[in-house]
């Protein structure tokens, strides 16, 4: 006797397996550019650089020239850029934070926003040789705002011991294009502040700034200390901007990378991929930070 399970069984033939679906997909032609561009550009050149910077010219393996580093012209420079790139990040954060705030969470006509959006996507790519021109034919000596400033106000900006070809000069240059970058990262984060907490935190009695103190800024920190460590990177390998403003009067790390590139200090090709790789090694871990802590920034945002 077949009971009636087993009768079920044998009548229903067996379905046939399905087809294994294929490992390969298609997308990977449309991305192929991208990743030849990367290693031609950027993978290899960067790995060429490190190499190089391990070896002397005959192609010896040497730690010479990472000793070399400590050079006074090459410390010096390097100090300044720092100083440079902090500065102008920092000031660039709060200022771009602060017109970012204005612009999305107060009560400003509606055509603003996407006008400083649209003004801050051109600003924060306008930079080399064109924004040196602006800011020469500006503050310069006798630029337009240096002219009127003696001539209606009489007062000379140069008296003060101003120069745009100094410290001070090249850090508001880099302030036109890093203030609107800040302001492009944080308007996104600050849209991502949900209405509920404020009205959660003002039913509870808490003030604009216990809010601001305990409920919003813990928010935001990881997205402006991760959008300030970005600006410091672009601002740290800025090098077309300063060439064209300051020439080789103000010495910072990349002017001296791009005359050694040029052969004109140095004398020494792997003591230059020694120096590229010192900032490499300073921009790398800048952005790592930045990465990381815009993670963390959207956990709380999504």
């Amino acid at each position: 006797m077949v009971d009636q399970s087993e009768a079920q069984a044998i009548a229903i033939p067996a379905q046939p397996a399905p087809a294994r679906a294929s490992t390969f997909s298609w997308a990977w032609i449309g991305v192929t550019p991208f990743l030849a561009f990367a290693v031609l550009f950027l993978i290899a050149p960067t790995l060429f650089l490190i190499v190089g910077a391990f070896q002397d010219a005959q192609g010896h393996f040497t730690l010479a020239n990472l000793a070399d580093l400590a050079q006074p012209s090459i410390v010096r420079a390097y100090r300044i850029s720092l100083e440079i790139s902090i500065t102008s990040a920092i000031l660039g954060a709060i200022f771009g934070s602060l017109i970012a705030a204005a612009a999305v969470l107060n009560g400003l006509p509606g055509w603003l926003r996407p006008t400083l959006l649209t003004f801050s996507g051109v600003a924060s790519q306008f930079a080399g040789v064109p924004l040196a021109f602006a800011f020469l034919a500006t503050l310069g000596r006798t630029g337009l705002v240096t002219y009127l400033l003696n001539t209606y106000l009489g007062f000379n900006l140069y008296s003060t011991g101003f120069n745009l070809l100094s410290f001070w000069g090249l850090t508001i240059t880099y302030l036109y294009f890093q203030i609107p970058l800040m302001i492009l990262i944080m308007t996104p984060a600050l849209d991502g502040l949900k209405r509920e907490w404020r009205e959660a935190s003002a039913i509870l009695g808490a003030s604009t700034w216990q809010y601001w103190r305990y409920v919003a800024l813990p928010v935001l920190w990881p997205s402006l200390l991760g959008a300030t460590l970005l600006l410091f990177a672009n601002a740290f390998g800025a090098v077309a901007t300063a060439y064209a403003l300051t020439g080789s009067s103000l010495n910072i790390v990349t002017i001296l990378l791009f005359a050694q590139i040029r052969g004109d200090v140095l004398h020494n090709a792997n003591l230059g991929y020694a120096l590229a790789f010192g900032m490499i090694l300073i921009t790398g871990v800048s952005n790592g930070a930045y990465i990381w802590l815009r993670s963390r920034g959207e956990r709380w945002l999504k």
